[in-house]
């Protein structure tokens, strides 16, 4: 008798607010020619290492993380995924500031201008 296996979806690396969804779909509602998605990754930047880094993809690459939204793809770099494990990402606007807000379980520190982190 063959026993059926059963593949488990693996809950997404980085949970998006509603708010971020509705970002990423305003993003792609006027996305440059040829973007498929909009790709979060964590270049070295700042004084505590890494940063968060949200820019348009024309391609994916293999070891990315792939999330449907209803506005579009939101790919995670592969090599930033560690960093990233459990993470909220948000879209958050006032009178002052506008940009995506991260809560990072993995950051064990940032830097005092919040420009980056580090794990």
């Amino acid at each position: 008798m063959m026993t059926e296996t059963k593949t488990r979806q693996r809950p997404a690396a980085v949970i998006l607010t509603e708010a971020a969804e509705q970002r990423i779909a305003d993003l792609m509602a006027k996305a440059p020619e040829g973007a498929i998605g909009v790709k979060l990754s964590t270049p070295r930047r700042g004084c505590s290492g890494l940063a968060y880094s949200v820019d348009y993809v024309t391609e994916e690459q293999a070891f990315d993380e792939k999330i449907e939204t209803p506005g579009g793809t939101f790919y995670i770099d592969g090599a930033s995924v560690l960093y990233l494990v459990g993470s909220v990402m948000d879209w958050r606007e006032d009178d002052f500031t506008a940009g995506f807000v991260f809560e990072n379980p993995n950051a064990k520190g940032a830097c005092g201008c919040g420009e980056s982190f580090m794990v």
